[in-house]
This record gives C-alpha cells, sequence and structure tokens, in this order.
C-alpha cells in the first residue's frame, strides 16, 4: 500500500522499530501514515508486541475488541515497564474497551489485577486514574478485587514505612515520590476498602491522616467517609486545619 512516498508493510513496521532514535523524520512521517491506515486485528497485536513507541499508541488506540486472553495480554503487557506515552495510551484504551463490553471485563478480570495495582500507583497521575477506575470496573469479580486490594494495600503499607524512615537531609522528590504512591492507594481504597483487613485498613488510614500533605489527609478522608469504619479517625478529620480536608465531610452530610 502506498501514500505517497511510503511503502507500508508489516515487515517496514518491524525494521522501523531498530531505528527508531536514529531516523525521527522518518518514523514521524511513517506514524502519520500509520494514524490513517487500517489494520486487521492480528496486525495490530504484533505492533503492540514488537512496534516502537508510536507504533504501539496507534495499535493501543486502533485496538478494536479483545475476544481472547492473548488480546487483553497485548495490551497489559505494554501496561507496565515501557515508555511513558505508551503506557498512558494503553491505560486510555483498555478503559474504554472495558466500558463498552461485559465481556471484555470478565476476560481481563481474570487477568489483571496484579498488573493493574502496578499501574495504580504509575508516575503519571493519568496512567493511575484510568487504572483505578479500570479496577473499579472489574471488581464485580470477587477473587479479583482481593488479589488487587491485597496488592494496593501493600503498597501503602510500604509507603507509610518508607516515610516513616525519613530525616530531614532527604531530598524532597524522594519523600514525594512516597507520598504520591500513598495518595493513590487511598484513591484505589476509596472503591475497594471492604476487600482490605479492617486492623491494617485502620493503620494505614491512621498513619495518613497525620501526613503533612494534605492531599494525603483528603484523600485518607474519602476512605473514611465511604466506608464509615473508624469514626475516631472521622471525628479527627473534620476539624483538619485545611479547607479541602473539611469539605470532604461537608459534601458527604
Amino acid at each position: 500500500m502506498r501514500c505517497g512516498r511510503i511503502v507500508c508493510t508489516m515487515d517496514m513496521v518491524k525494521n522501523l522499530n531498530n531505528d527508531f532514535n536514529n531516523n525521527l523524520d522518518e518514523n514521524f512521517e511513517q506514524a502519520c501514515f500509520l494514524s490513517d491506515k487500517e489494520f486487521k486485528h492480528y496486525e495490530l497485536v504484533e505492533m503492540l508486541q514488537s512496534g516502537n513507541i508510536p507504533q504501539k499508541q496507534i495499535a493501543a488506540l486502533k485496538f478494536d475488541y479483545v475476544k481472547e486472553e492473548c488480546d487483553a495480554l497485548s495490551l497489559l503487557n505494554n501496561l507496565t515497564g515501557c515508555d511513558g506515552k505508551i503506557r498512558e495510551t494503553v491505560a486510555l484504551r483498555i478503559n474504554q474497551l472495558l466500558r463498552d463490553n461485559f465481556d471484555t471485563c470478565k476476560i481481563f478480570s481474570k487477568l489483571s489485577a496484579d498488573i493493574l495495582a502496578d499501574a495504580s500507583i504509575d508516575i503519571n497521575a493519568n496512567i493511575c486514574r484510568f487504572a483505578i477506575d479500570s479496577a473499579d470496573l472489574l471488581k464485580f469479580d470477587k477473587e479479583f478485587a482481593k488479589k488487587y486490594t491485597k496488592k494496593i494495600v501493600n503498597y501503602a503499607s510500604s509507603a507509610l514505612s518508607e516515610i516513616d524512615k525519613f530525616i530531614y537531609r532527604d531530598k524532597k522528590y524522594v519523600i514525594n515520590k512516597q507520598m504520591f504512591k500513598l495518595y493513590w492507594c487511598l484513591e484505589a481504597l476509596t472503591y475497594f476498602y471492604e476487600y482490605a483487613d479492617k486492623t491494617t485498613l485502620n493503620n494505614i488510614l491512621a498513619k495518613s491522616i497525620k501526613q503533612q500533605d494534605y492531599t494525603v489527609r483528603e484523600k485518607s478522608a474519602q476512605v473514611l467517609c465511604a466506608s464509615h469504619l473508624f469514626r475516631d479517625l472521622e471525628d479527627e478529620l473534620m476539624s483538619d486545619e485545611n479547607y479541602y480536608v473539611r469539605q470532604i465531610y461537608t459534601k458527604s452530610s
């Protein structure tokens, strides 16, 4: 197939992968062409498996259906451990596919608990948000919900443990990284608190409401308002010095 002087074949897609960083102009031209090209489903799977950054982004955006586990894994394998542009595109497309088809949800629920938990604490907030929203769509599967929550609880406990070790000399970005992780764990627990061990959840929230970062206290308030499990902690946050933390209770009343 031709578009101007570009000839596009799956062999070319493979070859471009190795040259992506050396031939930016050619790859940009190729990416523009690929965005207008129609692909068969197996070609999209192949691009997700072996393409370069723009090829994987395009393949994810064009991914048309998930009917088998291998389809779901093609996307899930690009949700962590790769370039952020790929991760964000894949996170978006997974969320869209889950919203469109309950059969797709049933396939993902058997495969994705650990990966979605990992994506829920990505360094990119958009990915975290998409991953948590996707997990929420899958919690009809109790086994998925238990596995996902267990990992989120472990991440939250680990983040708090690291925060407890910090001293004044520690670099701010190191501290913020753990706060960011804790923030998104609390966001996830807003939807999955009922699958967490109550004692462990109480310990997480008791420590979280003491954090200097008001956004962490705000997320703690959201979990507490959603669950109403720990009234003593709720009472403490109702008189928090920060307006946004107190507003959580105003909105829920």
